[in-house]
């Protein structure tokens, strides 16, 4: 009986096993300057700021990313975490379960778990956004 649940979900013991190995974040600053950056296939630029688990047991991680014009980082996807993106530069056109979100800077985008998304710069300019994913699998 008490097996069966762990067959049937295999993720659920890979979830729990990684969970112990997430550090809990401890209060900081992360100077802009110090964000490293790294070059994607797809000509994009991210930079990792944190990823970790917060007291309170959440996964998080956050980066920043900087898309060139008329570039997606990546396929629109789903996962098991939420996501935010707080504009920083530029603007960018969010589709979210088919719908189309156009977000400038200082603007926010969001979606919860399992939706199908994706972000792309319509733009004739760089944009650059900052990602917050929260949740089950954001900091693994």
């Amino acid at each position: 009986g008490a097996l069966l649940p762990a067959l049937l979900l295999p993720g659920t013991l890979k979830l729990g096993a990684l969970a112990a190995d997430v550090p809990t974040l401890e209060s900081g600053g992360y100077p802009y300057e110090k964000l490293q950056p790294k070059t994607s296939a797809t000509g994009s630029i991210g930079r990792a700021a944190f990823k970790g688990k917060l007291a309170t047991g959440e996964f998080v991680e956050v980066h920043e990313t900087i898309l060139p014009p008329g570039v997606m980082p990546h396929p629109p996807h789903s996962h098991v975490h939420s996501e935010m993106w707080l504009m920083r530069e530029g603007a960018a056109e969010f589709t979210i379960n088919g719908k189309i979100f156009q977000v400038g800077s200082g603007g926010v985008a969001f979606t919860v778990s399992n939706e199908l998304h994706g972000v792309k710069n319509p733009g004739t300019v760089p944009c650059s956004y900052f990602v917050v994913a929260i949740g089950p699998g954001a900091a693994g």
